[in-house]
């Protein structure tokens, strides 16, 4: 399969993943009570593919074709852009920065509204409103460049672009929860709350989209090669800086470690046999 034929699949792929930002609008208001512990592991297992894909697979691959000064350059590059994003968002609304599950469930000001609208009928609280809708465009904004990788490596390898997927389709999940908490308590809309979640996952597709308008043109062997080691430092950037802090704040150290290591070996695996 060529890399014309591979543009459909890897949109498709990227699809899934940016969407998958719905599930954790699911989670947040059809679950009452979400088992923390199936979080931190999934976490850290997306971390490990990540991880491993990234060292094991990307980088040799972008070393092998483009020498070991610019795979590093383009590495490093892909680092750089995830960090100027997180630079550029708030950090109460930032995906990197947001507060566990349990503590927007929990928080002194959930239940006080929580209270007051069953009491009052209350309207709206403006400030939730504000949090969730902030962090919708934040989590928008963070998930443009994951697109592009997701895009970028399918386009690459299929097989390859499947795993990356589905790990970054898990690491989405608490995002989903981060943006669709604050608008249900606000609004008491599960509708609504899953609207804007789902549209923060849409950035993911724009992000493949943009990058099939501007680079496939363009793409050449040596262009795919830096972009593998691009994408590889953003997923190394989001698993330092995103998926282990946010596994760690839930708890269950050892778990996490758990789901670290099972997520390498079932990537290890899956690459021998494919």
């Amino acid at each position: 399969m060529n890399v014309s034929e591979q543009v459909i699949p890897a949109l498709l792929l990227t699809v899934f993943a940016g969407l998958s930002t719905g599930i954790g609008s699911a989670i947040a208001y059809f679950i009452k009570k979400p088992k923390i512990v199936y979080l931190s592991f999934s976490l850290g297992f997306s971390a490990g593919v990540m991880i491993y894909i990234s060292f094991m697979e990307l980088m040799p691959q972008a070393i092998q074709s483009l020498g070991n000064s610019w795979a590093v350059l383009a590495f490093f590059w892909g680092i750089a852009v995830v960090a100027i994003i997180d630079l550029l968002i708030p950090e109460p609304q930032n995906p990197h920065s947001m507060a566990p599950l349990a503590e927007w469930t929990n928080s002194e000001e959930t239940c006080e509204l929580k209270t007051e609208s069953s009491r009052l009928k209350a309207g709206p609280s403006a400030a939730l409103m504000r949090t969730g809708l902030f962090t919708a465009l934040a989590v928008g904004i963070h998930n443009f460049p994951e697109g592009l990788a997701t895009f970028a490596s399918a386009l690459s390898d299929v097989h390859l672009g499947v795993f990356i997927a589905i790990a970054i389709a898990i690491h989405n999940v608490p995002e989903g929860i981060a943006v669709s908490v604050p608008i249900f308590y606000a609004t008491s809309n599960k509708n609504k709350a899953f609207f804007y979640s789902f549209l923060s996952g849409l950035s993911e597709p724009i992000g493949a989209i943009v990058g099939y308008l501007i680079l496939l043109p363009f793409l050449t062997p040596g262009l795919l090669a830096a972009l593998l080691a691009f994408v590889a430092g953003i997923m190394i950037y989001i698993s330092l800086d995103e998926l282990l802090p946010l596994a760690h704040r839930y708890g269950h150290g050892h778990l996490v470690i758990a789901g670290i290591v099972l997520g390498m070996l079932v990537m290890a695996i899956s690459l021998v046999i494919l």
